[in-house]
């Protein structure tokens, strides 16, 4: 972490984040209208999670167990996206090539997280009360 973090819009994770939340947008456009309210509301909602819990942990990095907590929160949701993204796949609503690129995002995203939550003094103890 070379760069000053300011704020959540700054993580790089979260930028990754909003960026699979809105590809899958695009993507679900094209679902049928009957998964309006099943599928399609699912995996948006998972995606957009991902982020979201991101910049909750963000703001709850004053106490590490807050901030990993949020942080595994985000994690979930994106194990969540993977699952709709499997269904999707076996709906024949998504090509396996479109799942394959957000599930390489997925990982990474994934990896990301996973070191922010084995090393959280690295990103709390930067918080300062002012």
């Amino acid at each position: 972490m070379s760069e000053k973090i300011e704020s959540f819009r700054d993580l790089n994770v979260y930028k990754l984040a909003v960026e699979l939340q809105q590809e899958i947008f695009v993507l679900t456009k094209k679902f049928p209208k009957e998964e309006l309210y099943s599928l399609t509301n699912q995996i948006r909602g998972s995606s957009r999670s991902i982020g979201a819990n991101i910049a909750e942990a963000w703001q709850k990095r004053l106490y590490a167990a807050h901030f990993v907590s949020k942080l595994s929160d985000a994690d979930a949701e994106r194990a969540e996206t993977q699952h709709w993204l499997d269904t999707s796949v076996k709906c024949e609503y998504m090509s396996p090539k479109e799942q394959r690129a957000l599930l390489e995002k997925c990982r990474k995203i994934g990896r990301m997280l996973g070191k922010m939550m084995a090393e959280p003094e690295k990103w709390c103890n930067q918080f300062q009360k002012t």
